[in-house]
C-alpha cells in the first residue's frame, strides 16, 4: 500500500500542473512557457545564444500573441500549445548564462 502512494501523488501533481498550465492562458495564444519570461539581462543574453530558427519561431509566437491580445481573441483550440508539447527551449541557455554571471561576480569579489 505504501508503494502506491508516491505514484498516486505523482499523478495528482501532474494533474495539478496541467490544470495550472491551462489556467495560465498563455497557451491559448500559442505561447510556450519560456516565451513568457521577463526579459532581464540574463534572459536577453540567453536569447542571443539560441539558434536562429528557435529565435525566429519565438518572435513569430510573440507577435501572433500580441496581435490576438489586441483583438481580444484566442487561437482555435487545435492550435493551443499543449502541456506535453511545451519544451523549455531557453532554460539550458539561461542556466548557462546565470552560472557564468555568478562565476564572474565571484571572480570580481577576489
Amino acid at each position: 500500500m505504501a508503494s502506491r502512494a508516491p505514484v498516486a501523488t505523482g499523478r495528482l501533481l501532474m494533474g495539478i500542473r496541467k490544470w495550472y498550465y491551462n489556467m495560465a492562458g498563455f497557451n491559448k495564444l500559442g505561447l510556450m512557457r519560456d516565451d513568457t519570461l521577463y526579459e532581464d539581462s540574463d534572459v536577453v543574453e540567453a536569447l542571443r545564444r539560441i539558434p536562429e530558427n528557435q529565435y525566429n519561431e519565438r518572435v513569430f509566437r510573440v507577435k501572433r500573441a500580441m496581435d490576438l491580445s489586441m483583438k481580444q481573441q484566442i487561437l482555435p483550440k487545435e492550435l493551443w500549445t499543449k502541456f506535453e508539447e511545451d519544451v523549455q527551449y531557453l532554460s539550458p541557455y539561461l542556466k548557462e548564462v546565470v552560472q557564468e554571471r555568478k562565476e564572474m561576480e565571484e571572480w570580481m569579489k577576489n
